[in-house]
């Protein structure tokens, strides 16, 4: 009879090779057709990430 739990590889912490650990999370509202376009993409979490990590950069070189 299978574990219930899953074998013993899937109780591992996943491990990331970024230089800052993915530890929090957050909700946002959006359109019906901006969750569309976004859950097309090949990695829509990463993909999500990249567009907020540019929008920061960005707002802090206007900032300079």
């Amino acid at each position: 009879m299978p574990n219930p739990k899953g074998t013993p590889e899937n109780l591992r912490p996943i491990k990331s090779e970024r230089e800052e650990p993915l530890t929090e999370k957050m909700n946002l509202r959006m359109t019906k057709s901006m969750k569309e376009e976004v859950q097309q993409q090949d990695n829509p979490p990463e993909f999500c990430r990249e567009a907020i990590q540019k929008a920061l950069d960005e707002k802090k070189e206007g900032n300079k």
